[in-house]
């Protein structure tokens, strides 16, 4: 009985946290899922009041935000386009999704299938992606980020952020000697 001691004190505890959160949502009346999106558009979000459906966290800025609507319309939100690769790809509609993207050049809502990402952005989760409407040399497409994304490598990965953030770098004193 010694011996389970511990792992009964550690259960009650994660327990008591997660009700703890459940708790909190339902009574911030958090959105984590939305149903009647028939038309498939992407909706407004209230700051710190949706919560990202892969992680938990509050969606409180727009900058990495995601959101995904299924074929019936309902909708999923996310505030890391990483963690919405990651939920997405366990889906059965994966490929009949509309996914809509924060684009951080726009400020707006963009499709996310169509979006340019870049790689080394300082993201909630820690992804790196940050998706804009124009493309550069410096920016992928959806598919090879999604590719990247399922991989692992991301800015989560040491090695990768490494060597994305000495790519950066570079192209900024590159940037900055052409002025």
């Amino acid at each position: 009985m010694k011996s389970l001691r511990p792992l009964l004190i550690i259960l009650a505890i994660l327990g008591l946290i997660v009700t703890l959160f459940v708790t909190l949502a339902q009574k911030q009346n958090m959105v984590t899922v939305f149903e009647g999106n028939i038309a498939k558009q992407p909706l407004p979000l209230t700051l710190n009041h949706y919560q990202d459906v892969s992680c938990g966290m509050v969606i409180d800025e727009l900058n990495y935000a995601s959101q995904v609507v299924a074929p019936d319309g309902k909708t999923w939100f996310f505030h890391d386009h990483g963690g919405m690769v990651k939920w997405l790809e366990e889906r059965s509609f994966k490929d009949e999704a509309v996914i809509w993207v924060y684009a951080l050049d726009k400020k707006t809502w963009i499709d996310g299938k169509k979006a340019f990402y870049t790689r080394n952005e300082e993201t909630p989760m820690h992804y790196g992606f940050g998706a804009y409407a124009k493309s550069s040399n410096d920016k992928i497409s959806f598919k090879q980020m999604q590719e990247y994304t399922l991989r692992g490598e991301t800015m989560i990965n040491p090695k990768i952020r490494q060597q994305l953030l000495a790519k950066k770098e570079t192209l900024t004193k590159e940037s900055d000697g052409n002025h």
